[in-house]
């Protein structure tokens, strides 16, 4: 088999979460896709801007990555 430089690509195939969120979480979600519109000129779903969030969350929470590191996350 020939050595190539690109790594096998990851699984891309997303999963379906489906989560309740409080009434006042639901209007700051909307408040903030309005936002969101405002500042880029897009408009965009809360399921479209909500992986985003979390994704940002999370590489933004060092404890996390210091966790990811140690190899200790558990799925």
């Amino acid at each position: 088999m020939a050595e190539l430089k690109l790594p096998r690509l990851p699984d891309r195939v997303p999963v379906k979460l489906t989560v309740l969120v409080s009434p006042q979480l639901h209007v700051d979600l909307i408040r903030y896709a309005e936002i969101y519109c405002e500042a880029y000129g897009q408009k965009e779903a809360i399921t479209d801007l909500v992986p985003a969030m979390l994704s940002s969350f999370l590489e933004s929470d060092r404890e996390f990555a210091r966790s990811q590191k140690g190899g200790s996350a558990k799925v």
